[in-house]
């Protein structure tokens, strides 16, 4: 993956890795260079569903080597699903403390999610459930949940007038018709081979519905 990169360790204090370590990495770093590949795979537009061979083979290590660090596929993808629910939730909060409620903290919340899927092709097609779809049912499962918690953070930006309490009818709408769009973008993106970018007409698109 080359844009919102797996946070990985650097291969020595020198900065130079030598053979031995480039041969026998740590077991965190070798996690790491499987969930790279295996997001990386992902981008390949009309890529059919990824098995534990081909990204062997991508690695170049044996399919028992990928199971020493992970127990089945699935765990593979979970790792993929934490790395999206940690990089989101993160910026949610960064922008939810930074900003006061209201409109515009919803739109930062949209084109930051937009911005994320648009560096991040692979982990796209994992949001949007096609990279999922002949995997285990949990994993789309824990997806759907990941979009619930985005439309719960989007109640709460636009639940009005600083107003403590419950998000309001309108504001329950709002944030509906925001994760539609958000899923609708990205759905988009991914089935056009990653042309369509799900941030045209961000601005234009965004004034319309809030």
């Amino acid at each position: 993956m080359s844009h919102a990169e797996l946070d990985t360790p650097e291969p020595t204090p020198g900065g130079e890795a030598t053979p031995a370590a480039r041969k026998r990495p740590k077991p965190g770093e070798r996690r790491v260079q499987i969930l790279q590949a295996l997001a990386t795979m992902l981008e390949q537009p009309g890529a059919e569903r990824i098995t534990t061979a081909a990204l062997a083979a991508r690695l170049e290590v044996s399919e028992a080597a990928l199971y020493r660090h992970f127990a089945s596929k699935a765990q593979m993808f979970e790792g993929l699903i934490e790395f999206i629910e940690q990089s989101v939730f993160t910026l949610i909060n960064q922008i939810t403390e930074r900003e006061a409620e209201g409109p515009p903290q919803a739109a930062r919340i949209v084109g930051m999610l937009i911005q994320f899927a648009e560096k991040n092709p692979g982990m796209t097609r994992v949001m949007v459930g096609d990279a999922l779809v002949f995997e285990n049912d949990r994993l789309q499962q824990r997806m759907n949940q990941f979009f619930d918690k985005v439309e719960a953070s989007l109640k709460q930006c636009l639940r009005g007038d600083g107003d403590a309490g419950a998000p309001t009818v309108e504001a329950q709408v709002r944030a509906s018709v925001l994760t539609a769009f958000i899923v609708g973008r990205l759905q988009r993106f991914a089935r056009s081979g990653f042309k369509r970018m799900p941030s045209e007409h961000l601005e234009a698109s965004l004034a319309r519905i809030l």
